[in-house]
């Protein structure tokens, strides 16, 4: 067996992605015609005013990244801050600095204290909105003239994100939900534009792991990212570590790996790396990998901002 730190272990296999067979945009990807990305691209682009100056909260993710190409691109004054925290892991921030580089736009990173925050240690179904309050205050504080930019997209209005009305409490713009330009046409333009974030999975800050009702805290944050890393080295590449009450681990893995993961060697070895970084019990999840499995079950029309009416 290869060691922790080894990129993929020895048989790992390769699990599978899914297929886009057929497609026929500029990179073969997505089903949809080159001409129509260039045109989606004229319209986000166009959508910035001269006049004005923008910063862009970036994240890492393909949503931000798109919003800060188009702000580039507009030949408007913009620019991106980050935000540095316990909560944002360092492969995230890896993936900011090499986005700053390839978009070639002013960035920051800006360190945000929401940890300190006891609102959103608790981490009840409010956490995000603390989280994203604190950002925009910072970001705000650091940018006083500038008009600050999300990465949300039309489609995450279907979702409970409570960092929604914190954006909305601080007059914070979304164009891609402006333009009604969901999680598939953000792709589409991230692929046209050959950012290297196109295909990138959905990467929530490490406190999205934590089951609510269960207090944030550094550790904790901390453990789940060391935990997340040597899954990662394992070859994995669509996971998550949930931690919830008495320090239990419930991995999230594709369906694919699952039975790899639960073989004999496997989950030795992984039940033992967890149980050195402080969880006290390792478990697999059998319904698999699904992004929001912590969320609360709430009425979406009810706490989002907005609608989602065409």
């Amino acid at each position: 067996m290869s060691s922790p730190g080894d990129r993929r272990a020895e048989g790992a296999p390769e699990f599978a992605q899914p297929s886009r067979q057929g497609a026929t945009s500029t990179s073969g990807v997505f089903p949809v015609a080159a001409a129509a990305v260039a045109d989606l691209s004229q319209e986000l682009i166009a959508w910035f005013k001269p006049a004005l100056s923008y910063v862009v909260a970036l994240s890492g993710g393909v949503d931000s990244a798109v919003v800060a190409k188009a702000a580039k691109l507009s030949g408007v004054s913009a620019s991106a801050a980050t935000a540095r925290s316990p909560s944002v892991s360092a492969v995230e921030l890896s993936d900011v600095r090499r986005l700053v580089d390839q978009l070639q736009i002013p960035h920051e990173f800006i360190d945000t204290r929401e940890v300190l925050d006891a609102n959103y240690r608790v981490n009840d179904a409010r956490r995000c909105y603390y989280c994203k309050s604190t950002l925009f205050s910072a970001v705000r504080s650091r940018f006083s003239d500038a008009i600050i930019l999300t990465g949300t997209n039309w489609d995450d209005l279907g979702d409970y994100r409570p960092g929604l009305t914190a954006a909305q409490e601080a007059s914070v713009q979304s164009p891609l939900v402006d333009l009604q330009i969901g999680k598939q046409q953000v792709r589409q333009l991230a692929e046209f534009w050959q950012l290297h974030v196109a295909e990138k999975p959905a990467s929530p800050c490490l406190a999205s792991r934590i089951a609510h009702g269960v207090p944030v805290t550094e550790t904790r944050l901390a453990m789940v990212e060391q935990a997340e890393g040597f899954l990662r080295g394992l070859g994995l590449t669509e996971f998550r570590v949930r931690l919830h009450a008495d320090e239990v681990a419930r991995l999230e893995v594709a369906p694919s790996a699952i039975s790899w993961l639960a073989s004999p060697e496997i989950s030795q070895q992984i039940t033992a790396a967890l149980k050195s970084m402080g969880f006290r019990f390792v478990t697999l999840d059998l319904e698999g990998f699904r992004s929001g499995s912590l969320n609360p079950v709430f009425q979406i029309d009810n706490v989002n901002s907005g609608t989602r009416s065409r």
